[in-house]
């Protein structure tokens, strides 16, 4: 019997279903050692030598696997193909005591019959570059985290904690509210003419202004009301006539396969699913999904990766389904390649892609839930069009010229238009995939025009958007800060942190500890938070994986001047001296009262604590008190206190704890809930602080939504209609999706 061992037990259903009687696979569920949970467990002295141990939780798991390695023939280890896969398999055969050179390690990028045997004939001994790339990064976050977070205590508050790639995203976040707040806006004018040609039946078509006098304005070229009537005027009075049509066909080619970061990017901004609940249905993809006759098939291929490569067999299979499924026209006579564009690709791995793409999203959609055939349908779909024949679209652009006898000033106004010639590889999106198509009447140069309308507005520049998840793991790629593996994660951990919040629109915001934890981080710690230092270090964990470095001088570097610099900065920095004096003393002692950071927020209290313990609320808290001032419990009618807990604030009995009644403060919207007909749809937080609307009639009715309802119903099918990313709204109905015209939130 040989035992083969992975990291999960759905994976090890999957294999175990092309394995014959000769195998028995297992799982480790996860790491099987770790550095201890309680010290830092790292012997800085000794080249950085991790003290690992197996926790108490895996105890029993080691116990039943190092029995069935001891009767097995040979041990297999088949942990995913990364760094950390590499370093599970390390160890396990640490932990169950096997020999190295009696041990296989295999490794495949997708979960299926034929790439299982292959591995299994070509078996290989553990890569100690990963290992060692693994174990750097490891050793590398638990010094800075050990070491910066207690100083983040001492100086701020208990709980807080810094991390090498957490503080850099923390930072990206804090720069773009700092753009947003510091943004002045700009006033411009947009004027554009609704024209059309000296028929009778003719259409009218708009168009926009572009040039004065042959000078191309560009977007903020008529900057004020002053020159935006002048030329308003000269317009009403203008003879039209085209100038110049220029028609041309244009190629539009479809984008690469997903990388990890591309797919979390499109699951965010199509359907609204952040970077860590993205990942957990992509695993559960790659891992095995029982679809029936067939059993449980991994549908993709492995979920971090940061290479666009498809294998040739994969694309020549797409290439079949293509032509039977849409015809030969849609086909490519050769494979398309891309080039990988993100720093420190590894070119070796393929991008995620379905393993089988014979099988399509409806062909499997039964045996998945929503969501995963949700993300799926993206993989699907993103993997076949990027093998399919490019839209040709047919382009005009038509200059207009506005002259007057009188006067030799001349404005030129500009119309594009565009219509599908060919759609090649949008066909496979059918309508999810809205192309603007803008028919031009036909026209000849030297036209006459008839003016319908002038068209002017009032416009003014607007700041930078916050962070989306999609949008800040972009960022992030392009910096080079972190990796595939690291970037759900991350954001996760200064969301569950409380650095970080997401606003109504689910765009991230830095919460005012956040703030503080970033300056002085940025102030004191520079290297930590400096994105170029950050990507560097990246390159060199990178290195390290390809044997070019060795990790211990790696650490060292980094580690000898940030230790020497901790200790200077806390023997310099005083908690006094960042915290904020609000230059009023305290009525007890009268000692200066300042803003501290508390676990549920901002309070004032005495700079003398702890031997004068006095407190107040702040500003914002009192305004609260006052709005809830005449509140009652509804068990024993007593007055009811704003009080505060991990979730916000609430209002509570103030016959505490003889009287435990309790109640939410409601955020309400001024809508109904549409359900239950009875309750109010309020603003609501869920447990891990995102902002949801809800019906406060909970647990009788569970209505809920993400995005703030307008107050408007969808004519199509009578649901709310909710604000939604880039100044639009949608219907919160998911199987309608209908989108409409942009509207602004009050």
């Amino acid at each position: 019997m040989k035992l083969v061992i992975v990291e999960s037990p759905t994976k090890a259903k999957t294999i175990a279903k092309f394995l014959g009687g000769k195998y028995t696979v297992k799982s480790s569920y996860g790491h099987i050692r770790d550095l201890p949970a309680k010290k830092m467990g790292i012997d800085i002295e000794h080249d950085f030598e991790p003290e690992y141990e197996i926790p108490t939780k895996n105890v029993d798991r080691v116990k039943e696997l190092k029995k069935l390695a001891k009767a097995a023939d040979s041990v297999i280890l088949a942990t995913d193909e990364d760094r950390e896969g590499e370093a599970i398999s390390w160890h396990l055969a640490a932990a169950l005591g096997l020999k190295i050179e009696d041990t296989q390690r295999i490794a495949f990028h997708e979960i299926t019959k034929k790439a299982i045997e292959e591995a299994l004939a070509n078996p290989r001994t553990i890569d100690y570059n990963l290992v060692d790339a693994q174990q750097a990064r490891r050793v590398l976050d638990r010094l800075v985290g050990y070491e910066l977070s207690p100083f983040l205590w001492k100086k701020i508050r208990r709980g807080l904690s810094a991390g090498r790639v957490q503080s850099v995203a923390l930072r990206l976040i804090v720069d773009k509210e700092r753009e947003i707040q510091n943004f002045q806006p700009v006033e411009y004018w947009a004027i554009g003419a609704e024209l059309k040609a000296l028929t009778a039946k003719a259409k009218g078509f708009e168009s926009k202004l572009s040039k004065e006098n042959g000078t191309a304005l560009g977007k903020l070229g008529v900057k004020n009301k002053e020159q935006a009537d002048k030329i308003v005027a000269f317009l009403e009075k203008a003879r039209y006539q085209i100038t110049s049509i220029a028609k041309k066909e244009v190629q539009k080619n479809p984008l690469a396969p997903y990388t990890t970061s591309t797919l979390q990017q499109d699951a965010n901004n199509k359907l609204g699913y952040s970077s860590k609940q993205t990942m957990m249905l992509a695993q559960q993809l790659y891992e095995g999904i029982n679809i029936g006759k067939e059993g449980s098939v991994g549908l993709i291929t492995y979920m971090r990766t940061d290479s666009v490569n498809l294998s040739m067999e994969s694309m020549l299979s797409a290439q079949k389904v293509i032509t039977k499924t849409f015809g030969a026209a849609y086909a490519l006579e050769n494979p398309r390649f891309y080039k990988t564009k993100s720093k420190g690709a590894q070119e070796a791995h393929e991008a995620i892609r379905p393993t089988f793409p014979e099988k399509d999203p409806e062909s499997v959609k039964e045996f998945l839930d929503p969501k995963q055939y949700k993300v799926y349908r993206l993989i699907w779909q993103r993997m076949m069009a990027s093998q399919m024949a490019p839209a040709i679209m047919n382009s005009v652009t038509v200059d207009i010229e506005a002259s007057q006898e009188k006067t030799e000033d001349k404005y030129t106004l500009r119309s594009n238009g565009s219509t599908i010639k060919f759609d090649g590889y949008l066909k496979i999106y059918g309508d999810k995939i809205p192309v603007t198509e803008n028919l031009l009447p036909e026209f000849s140069e030297k036209d006459l025009l008839d003016l319908v309308k002038l068209l002017h507005e009032q416009k003014f520049t607007q700041p930078p958007a916050r962070f989306s998840e999609a949008a800040l793991v972009k960022s992030m790629e392009e910096l080079g800060i972190g990796r595939p593996s690291t970037y759900a994660p991350t954001i996760t951990t200064i969301i569950d942190r409380k650095y970080v919040a997401k606003d109504e629109n689910k765009r991230l915001f830095p919460e005012e500890i956040g703030f503080t934890v970033c300056d002085l981080l940025v102030e004191h710690f520079a290297d930590v938070v400096d994105y170029k230092f950050t990507a560097t270090m990246e390159e060199n964990l990178d290195e390290i994986a390809e044997g070019k470095k060795e990790w211990v001088p790696v650490i060292k570097a980094f580690y000898t001047p940030f230790h020497k610099n901790l200790e200077q900065k806390t023997k310099e920095i005083k908690k006094e001296d960042l915290q904020e004096k609000l230059g009023r003393q305290c009525p007890d002692c009268e000692g200066d009262l300042i803003m501290k950071f508390g676990r549920f927020g901002k309070f004032i209290a005495c700079a003398n604590y702890p031997s004068c313990k006095y407190t107040e609320k702040t500003d914002s808290e009192k305004k609260v008190d006052e709005q809830h001032a005449d509140e009652i419990c509804e068990v024993c009618g007593a007055p009811m206190l704003v009080k505060r807990g991990r979730f916000g604030a609430f209002l509570g009995c103030s016959n505490y704890p003889e009287c435990k009644g309790i109640k939410r403060i409601e955020n309400k919207t001024g809508l109904k809930c549409p359900k239950c007909q009875l309750g109010d749809i309020v603003e609501r937080k869920s447990k891990k602080g995102r902002v949801f609307f809800g019906c406060n009639t909970y647990p009788k009715c569970d209505f809920a939504l993400w995005n703030k309802p307008t107050g408007d119903k969808c004519p199509k099918c009578g649901s709310l209609i909710v604000f939604a990313a880039k100044g639009k709204t949608s219907c919160s109905n998911k199987e309608c999706g209908e989108i409409f015209e942009s509207k602004s939130e009050e």
